[in-house]
């Protein structure tokens, strides 16, 4: 008779491997030493900062799928890469940029579109560029002047996102072009000429399509905007050489491992953080130029490969799907792209968990973006509880986090997707402090509280990825009807 020892002891090793529950499987494989070793690789001056197709963010895609592949993730079926690629178009600051308005010349400028130009003509003053503002005037073949934001005081964040509405209406309305009037500080405007200058979209190879682009300049006023009057007739002249333009290649990191329910693996969550930051920019006090982004989002990222090192020893019900995005920092590109190109039909995909933050400033709290939005807010709380600490929702709606991250671009689709961060109470100091900043470094990290943080996070995800139920967006919420046609729900 052959020795049943070996089978045997494969048998009780499945026995006790099953017996273990998800809050035991969840904490035997995230451990100090392997974050830091992630995090400290990101966050590494040799990736400068791993901008989209930069030699530093390929560096950063070879270690992902090298990570993913360790861990027994796989290509998605029907592909032999774990890359998923694409190209990005980025434009470069005009050399020449000249305005003046009612023969006043403005020599702080920046722009968001700007081809080859020169002329003059008219202009009007719309305010601050509401649907209101713009209302009943005839702006047609005419340059628009509002002030940026919507209204006094208002941060960066805020100005761009209301500057987006008003060029379509500019548009719409036949006008040839947006001037928006703001006041920053020398510094701060310093850097949001460099963003401006290095504005970035995803290139369809297959669309030999021309965008319709007006010019959209921002002026800074320096000290207070003109006293222009709404409705006031303008005159303007307008000169630059145009924005150039270079295509950049990149690509996003996706990788499955199948689930083990014979037919709950048919479905998908995702797993997904962005794992590209800024760059090189302007040196800090200290001359450092290098943004490393430890917090953001290597913090993220290395919660996403925690999920794969954990499911790859214990594979939950559903199957997951890993996603690493390029481009979040430029638009949320890498994720936009991927929810119009799935490599895996979305509406096998049950359940989109990302996580992305700026930092934190309450190591008492788990802040996920969107957790009262979803049927899985209590498995959230359950897994953060677990090791410590408190889920708590948005704590602050006016910043729009929820559509500021790559959950969104899933969210659109109707898949019910928050984003799991870092604790933080408010924006404040703490956050700033390395938001963006040189500062952000590995070893400015708490990794006591990061090892609770993605202990409840590889918990929060078993627990999503386990349940019998049909998680969906709650009732109401704005992406309900999109996640109802998506699931061919009634």
């Amino acid at each position: 008779m052959k020795n049943s020892l070996p089978f045997c002891l494969a048998f009780l090793l499945v026995g006790i491997l099953s017996a273990q529950t998800d809050e035991e499987k969840a904490a035997s494989t995230v451990n100090v030493n392997t974050i830091k070793s992630h995090i400290y690789f990101l966050a590494d001056d040799l990736l400068e900062g791993r901008e989209a197709g930069t030699r530093g963010n390929k560096i950063a895609a070879s270690y992902l799928s090298n990570e993913l592949r360790r861990n027994g993730a796989v290509p998605v079926p029907g592909t032999d890469s774990y890359y998923q690629k694409f190209d990005l178009v980025q434009t470069g600051t005009p050399n020449q940029l000249e305005l003046d308005l009612n023969g006043v010349a403005y020599p702080l400028l920046a722009s968001f579109t700007m081809p080859a130009i020169e002329q003059s003509g008219e202009a009007m003053f719309l305010g601050y560029g509401t649907e209101a503002d713009f209302k009943g005037k005839e702006v047609k073949d005419k340059i628009v002047v509002v002030l940026g934001g919507s209204a006094a005081g208002q941060d960066p964040g805020q100005m761009f996102r209301s500057s987006r509405k008003k060029i379509e209406m500019a548009k719409t309305m036949g006008a040839k072009g947006l001037v928006e009037l703001v006041q920053f500080e020398e510094d701060l405007w310093t850097r949001i000429q460099h963003y401006m200058g290095s504005r970035t979209e995803v290139k369809d190879p297959n669309d030999t399509s021309e965008s319709v682009e007006i010019p959209h300049v921002w002026v800074n006023t320096k000290t207070s905007a003109p006293g222009f009057e709404s409705g006031k007739k303008l005159s303007y002249n307008l000169k630059s050489d145009g924005q150039t333009k270079t295509t950049l290649h990149t690509q996003n990191v996706v990788a499955i491992i199948e689930g083990s329910d014979p037919q709950l693996k048919n479905e998908y969550v995702i797993y997904s953080a962005h794992y590209d930051h800024v760059g090189i920019g302007q040196p800090n006090a200290e001359g450092d130029s290098i943004y490393n982004g430890a917090r953001d989002n290597a913090i993220g990222v290395t919660a996403v490969l925690s999920m794969a090192e954990n499911l790859g020893k214990y594979p939950t019900k559903r199957s997951a799907l890993f996603i690493l995005f390029t481009g979040e920092e430029k638009g949320l590109l890498g994720s936009e792209y991927y929810a119009e190109h799935p490599m895996i039909p979305l509406d096998q995909v049950s359940y989109c968990f990302n996580t992305d933050g700026g930092g934190y400033n309450d190591t008492s709290l788990a802040t996920i973006i969107g957790l009262e939005r979803t049927s899985a807010q209590s498995l959230i709380e359950k897994g953060a509880s677990t090791f410590g600490l408190k889920a708590i929702g948005d704590p602050a709606p006016e910043q729009g986090l929820f559509d500021r991250s790559d959950n969104v671009s899933f969210a659109k689709k109707g898949i019910p997707a928050p984003t799991y961060s870092t604790g933080f109470s408010s924006f404040n100091d703490e956050i700033f402090k390395y938001y963006h900043q040189a500062s952000d470094e590995a070893d400015s990290l708490d990794y006591g509280y990061l090892l609770k943080f993605y202990q409840g996070y590889v918990l929060s995800g078993r627990l999503i990825a386990n349940t019998p139920d049909k998680l969906f967006w709650n009732a109401g919420d704005k992406y309900e009807e999109a996640g109802k046609a998506l699931y061919g729900m009634k």
